[in-house]
């Protein structure tokens, strides 16, 4: 009985002190877990309370019986979804879109950063840096809007100027074939000055006395860009590429919406559109929710299998 008195006294010894030194830390730094407070709150009510609703997915859910009342029905409606028509048209086209977005919007960042960081006067630099953020703050109802008016075939800025050199007008707004590359080149106009500012970060870091060795060594602008500069960020682009590929399938739902119409829905729709139609508009919200499931496993896959591999190239990857 004793010994064992004297163990316990002698692991509350052992303790206590561990409990003590972790309150003194976080008292130290009260005022950095303040700040860190709202972050965390925001990632706990908006993103990992709503994983909930996931339960959805595996139910029948029916209003007049709430949420738990609902019957559950396993992979009901994921089989639905593999054995719908519509599904391999919605999966080739949101490939597709999220295809053009990694080739054509992806560099697009990089390849400005890299040239505004080679302007040498500051102001002028500052003035394109506040110029090219601010299409990022435009809704994309207003740039669907300024889209439309550029390129309408009834007075058109775009198709005016292809008629005064001789041309035929051409229907860029209901044309299936011109959809994707509309909806790219809408992105890369709103979003490429925005992308700039990660990039531009990692590149005010770059030491320079590594362009000073490149110089001394003989290389030129082009040489030191290749040899330092992109070398310098590749862990940079390498990071946000695997980011990147988690939201691989999240093609847009706004821009897509607004763009949509009967003649080019056959490449348009995309997931997210049809979960709107299904689960907004035709109140299947079980469906809807395994459709958008089906979204986040492939996209957590895509991060797991590019993270795996970045590890395996020697990089350091996200984790």
């Amino acid at each position: 009985m004793n010994s064992t008195n004297e163990n316990a006294v002698l692991q509350m010894a052992a303790v206590t002190p561990k409990k003590s030194y972790f309150r003194a830390r976080i008292w130290k730094n009260k005022w950095l877990y303040g700040m860190l407070a709202p972050g965390v709150l925001y990632f706990l009510l908006f993103k990992y309370a709503p994983m909930w609703g996931l339960l959805l997915a595996f139910k029948d859910y029916q209003p007049y019986l709430g949420f738990l009342g609902s019957k559950w029905v396993g992979l009901k409606h994921f089989e639905r979804l593999f054995h719908d028509p519509a599904f391999w048209m919605l999966l080739r086209n949101t490939l597709v879109l999220a295809g053009y977005n990694i080739i054509f919007f992806f560099p697009a960042p990089i390849l400005l950063s890299l040239m505004i960081n080679e302007v040498r006067r500051e102001k002028f630099k500052r003035v394109v840096q506040t110029i090219i953020y601010v299409p990022h703050f435009v809704s994309w109802v207003v740039v669907v809007g300024i889209a439309y008016t550029f390129f309408t075939i009834d007075g058109g800025l775009v198709n005016e100027a292809i008629m005064a050199v001789g041309g035929d007008r051409i229907n860029f707004l209901t044309s299936a074939g011109w959809f994707r590359t509309m909806i790219t080149l809408e992105v890369i106009w709103k979003e490429t000055g925005w992308g700039t500012i990660i990039f531009l970060a990692a590149l005010a870091g770059v030491d320079s006395q590594l362009y000073e060795a490149a110089k001394m060594d003989g290389a030129g602008r082009m040489r030191q860009l290749w040899h330092v500069t992109i070398p310098a960020i590749r862990s940079t682009i390498i990071i946000l590429f695997i980011l990147r590929l988690g939201t691989f399938l999240d093609t847009g739902f706004e821009q897509i919406f607004l763009m949509l119409n009967p003649i080019n829905r056959e490449v348009g729709e995309v997931f997210d559109t049809y979960v709107y139609t299904a689960g907004i508009t035709q109140g299947q919200f079980s469906f809807s929710t395994a459709v958008g499931l089906f979204k986040s496993v492939i996209g957590f896959v895509l991060v797991i299998s590019s993270n795996w591999l970045a590890k395996k190239f020697g990089e350091e990857g996200v984790y």
